[in-house]
């Protein structure tokens, strides 16, 4: 096998490459196991999904450092002839945007019917404000998206924090021990991943410009958050074969 093949997946960042595709093994067994009925309630199906796409992006991202000549031709269809090493329209898209909207659905589906709402219509306006900043130009899909990372931020923070008040006040979670609850733990970590990556997500290229140590150090914090969220993802998934660690969600009987 090709030595700067390995290099690109295994060893040169083998502390981000690695946890995430054993997660996802781990995951994808325990899916198998779980019930039909529990495949498709959106409880278990959305953290399955978020977890295999957020390893498959990361994936394909390792195999843009690999495959030069692939990422220079995708730079170049988007226009970006400055900087063909870049690989952030991979990461604009997935982690940015459609991440974006998975982990929107995926807090919805714990709420009130009334807060859904809420957050349906924060998808549709995420998308068409993404969608607009790119087609004209302010925020290219080949370069760091402050703009809409930080909407997309904000927004997963405002429902997380929808959760959180349900949480604190509706009958049905009242009842409910919250450290008993998977969702509990899928919001607290959301909420820590985006707020800690926060700076440096917003200001990625500056930071690198005037401190790359500051830069690569923050960077690093957001990247073991996602690994931490794809843990609790994959125990999630993995929450109805542990009844004694686990209880069923207030909503799951309306979802």
């Amino acid at each position: 096998m090709d030595e700067r093949l390995i290099e690109a997946f295994f060893t040169a960042y083998p502390q981000y490459t690695i946890p995430p595709d054993l997660l996802l093994l781990i995951g994808i067994v325990v899916y198998i196991k779980l019930p039909k009925d529990k495949k498709r309630h959106s409880h278990f199906l959305l953290p399955f999904v978020i977890l295999c796409f957020t390893v498959f992006y990361g994936n394909l991202g390792s195999y843009t450092n690999y495959d030069f000549e692939f990422k220079r031709s995708v730079n170049a269809y988007f226009g970006n002839t400055k900087y063909p090493n870049f690989n952030l329209w991979l990461f604009n898209v997935a982690e940015r945007q459609i991440g974006t909207i998975l982990y929107l659905m995926l807090i919805k589906s714990y709420v009130r019917p009334f807060k859904r709402k809420v957050i349906t219509w924060m998808i549709y306006i995420f998308i068409m404000t993404a969608l607009l900043l790119q087609f004209l130009g302010i925020e290219p899909i080949y370069l760091n998206q402050p703009i809409i990372f930080t909407i997309g931020a904000n927004m997963i923070l405002f429902a997380s924090a929808l959760y959180f008040t349900d949480l604190i006040t509706h009958p049905s979670y009242l009842k409910s021990n919250p450290l008993k609850l998977a969702s509990f733990w899928q919001m607290t970590a959301l909420i820590f991943m985006f707020t800690l990556s926060y700076i440096s997500s917003v200001a990625l290229i500056y930071l690198y410009e005037v401190n790359p140590v500051l830069g690569a150090a923050l960077q690093s914090i957001g990247n073991y958050m996602g690994i931490l969220t794809l843990a609790i993802l994959t125990i999630s998934i993995a929450s109805p074969l542990l009844p004694n660690i686990f209880d069923k969600e207030p909503f799951y009987e309306s979802n």
